[in-house]
């Protein structure tokens, strides 16, 4: 008779051990609470490895890729100071107008350029700032071939914008009310130039803030934990909304700016430069040291990893 036959009696040396459910359970892996950021972090390394080569290999692919995000900066924007113009337009009485409501509507047409940018597949600088210095960070590229990177994005941006400024210069879509707000928006921009170090601050910070705002939301894009497109969309279309409405300082957008209304009302060289190497200097601080060092480092679990504790150095 066998044992199951007989009651289910087994010797002591056969008795199965029971397994506490605690000790049963896979055990968490315990960072995965500590660097929440890691899918970002890798997500982002894998999308500079391809930017690096395509500006290594296939330069002119790159930098057309570039000029399509210019493209549309550029179309993006004259819609939104046309909309802005649109509104302005529509009188209440005692010079009361729906100006405000414009500069809303028109902020979140403008929105719409960094969700076209994204799933073009197309190349903006201030988002690649941010990519590059994460890479920078990890070692996965030199400040050489990141600069390259950039100076190549930018070339490409700058065409783009041209482009659609040589267009534009032949049609009337920015004639009258649309083209006063943008050379009011330029004689602004230009006038924290013109206005010494107290513009160069008020610049510097508004370009900062500017930047901060576009990498926030592509880390939120690139961070694994939204799924559907369309909460992706509102979260770009979001932070542009933010800088638009504010007021804040981005470079390609202003290049471009610059470059509309230059071909048809001109504009002071000497100050438009200016703007933009102010507005750089701000976008790499708030895209590369605020969002792309700041979120790297709280995010690398290379000392935690080795039993350092990471944080417990200091």
């Amino acid at each position: 008779m066998t044992d199951a036959a007989a009651g289910g009696r087994h010797p002591a040396s056969a008795r199965a051990t029971v397994v506490p459910v605690s000790d049963a359970r896979p055990s968490a892996d315990p960072s995965a609470g500590l660097f929440p950021g890691r899918v970002f972090v890798s997500t982002v390394l894998d999308a500079l490895e391809t930017k690096t080569t395509m500006s290594s290999r296939l330069a002119r692919r790159f930098v057309q890729r570039a000029a399509m995000a210019g493209f549309l900066i550029g179309l993006f924007y004259v819609t939104h100071y046309a909309v802005v113009a649109a509104f302005d337009a529509v009188a209440l009485g005692d010079g009361v107008t729906l100006r405000t409501i414009g500069r809303l509507v028109g902020a979140v047409s403008f929105g719409w350029a960094l969700v076209f940018i994204y799933y073009t597949k197309s190349e903006l600088l201030t988002s690649n700032i941010m990519i590059v210095t994460v890479g920078a960070y990890h070692r996965r590229t030199g400040w050489g071939r990141a600069l390259r990177l950039l100076g190549l994005c930018y070339l490409g941006n700058l065409l783009g914008g041209l482009v659609v400024a040589v267009l534009l210069r032949f049609s009337t879509l920015t004639e009258g009310a649309v083209m006063a707000e943008m050379v009011a928006a330029v004689e602004h921009k230009t006038a924290y130039v013109a206005d010494g170090a107290a513009g160069w601050g008020d610049l510097f910070v508004r370009a900062v803030l500017c930047n901060f705002c576009i990498n926030v939301a592509m880390l939120l894009v690139y961070n694994g934990l939204i799924a559907d497109t369309l909460t992706k969309c509102l979260v770009m279309i979001t932070s542009v909304f933010v800088f638009a409405f504010l007021g804040l300082e981005h470079s390609v957008a202003n290049t471009v700016l610059f470059a509309v209304v230059g071909l048809r009302e001109g504009v002071d060289p000497a100050l438009a430069a200016g703007n933009v190497a102010l507005a750089l200097l701000g976008n790499f601080v708030g895209g590369g040291l605020l969002v792309g060092l700041a979120y790297s480092y709280v995010n690398d679990e290379r000392g935690w990893r080795a039993g350092t504790g990471g944080d417990a150095r200091g």
